[in-house]
């Protein structure tokens, strides 16, 4: 990500005290125009950065080879260290991070970036459920994006069917307990499930991205697509007012309130990929819930309850 070749940048300049967009597209793997892009953002954000013309020239420190990371403001450094902190109780290598974090920030800053740090814990095991770990694979596949190296996967889809594919990894995404792997290959961008990668294995082969790559852009593209496929079927229902809550709960950015009916009842808009997934949603409600629209819900509701009346 871009903010991760601005903080390294900087170190590097604290480093080495000088450096050209050459020796720093070298060192970061990016092209010149993107290094030279980056010191002018640091320059523009206020860093004390500045270039100098001429034989022998490049970029320096305002000051010499050594400044406060990043120019960080209190307000800052805390709201760095209250998103970072609480990942430091199950990596050590994150609490080797902070520590060195904090002998980078002004003193006046230290004392409020430590309580930060130590302010919230995560714990991302549900109840009743054993301690979650990352996959191994998810460590091989960061390690390939860090690396910038292409990897061999063999990839299961939905329906079952396995493939090889070389890809150029970008970028991970955790969402809800499912890791996605964001990468490059011959037919353009595209996502892949962690937990449908049946093998993966690094290759020395250089993977290149994009200058203009910006993982959370590409993935909100991403869940924008995903959530348009989950967004086929739409159905009308009618429900009490203090059920609503609880379809919200189920039905998450799908669930629309469209007014009262004439009984006092609310009208709702629901919607999931097939006629059946919401059916399979408001079974269980009974009588509470009325579909009014369309007769494809309708239908497979009314063959639902009859498999079950047929049974029991």
């Amino acid at each position: 990500m871009r903010a991760d070749r601005l903080v390294a940048t900087l170190l590097l300049m604290q480093s080495r005290g000088r450096v050209t967009a050459a020796e720093l597209a070298e060192e970061l793997e990016v092209s010149v125009a993107t290094a030279r892009r980056d010191l002018e953002a640091l320059s523009a954000a206020g860093i004390p950065v500045y270039p100098q013309a001429g034989r022998g020239g490049g970029w320096s420190l305002v000051g010499g080879a050594r400044t406060d990371l990043s120019g960080l403001s209190a307000t800052e450094a805390q709201a760095l260290f209250l998103l970072v902190g609480p990942a430091a109780a199950v990596s050590g290598e994150a609490k080797a991070a902070l520590r060195k974090l904090v002998r980078a920030l002004p003193q006046t800053f230290r004392a409020d970036a430590e309580a930060a740090a130590d302010a919230t814990m995560i714990d991302p095991t549900r109840w009743g459920e054993r301690d979650r770990r990352r996959p191994e694979m998810v460590d091989l596949l960061q390690s390939a994006v860090v690396r910038r190296r292409k990897v061999r996967l063999t990839y299961v889809n939905g329906a079952r069917e396995r493939s090889e594919r070389l890809v150029a990894p970008w970028g991970l995404v955790d969402k809800d307990d499912i890791w996605y792997l964001i990468a490059g290959t011959d037919r353009g961008q595209r996502t892949f499930r962690a937990d449908r990668i049946a093998e993966a294995a690094a290759t020395d082969q250089p993977a290149d991205r994009p200058d203009d790559f910006e993982l959370a852009a590409a993935w909100e593209e991403v869940v924008g697509k995903m959530e348009e496929r989950r967004s086929r079927t739409w159905a009308t229902v009618l429900i009490e007012a203090r059920f609503v809550p609880i379809l919200r709960d189920h039905f998450g950015r799908h669930c629309h309130t469209d007014g009262e009916s004439d009984d006092g009842r609310t009208r709702v808009r629901l919607a999931a990929p097939t006629p059946l997934d919401i059916a399979r949603n408001l079974a269980g409600w009974g009588a509470a819930v009325e579909v009014l629209e369309p007769e494809s819900v309708r239908g497979e509701l009314a063959r639902i309850g009859f498999e079950l009346a047929s049974r029991y």
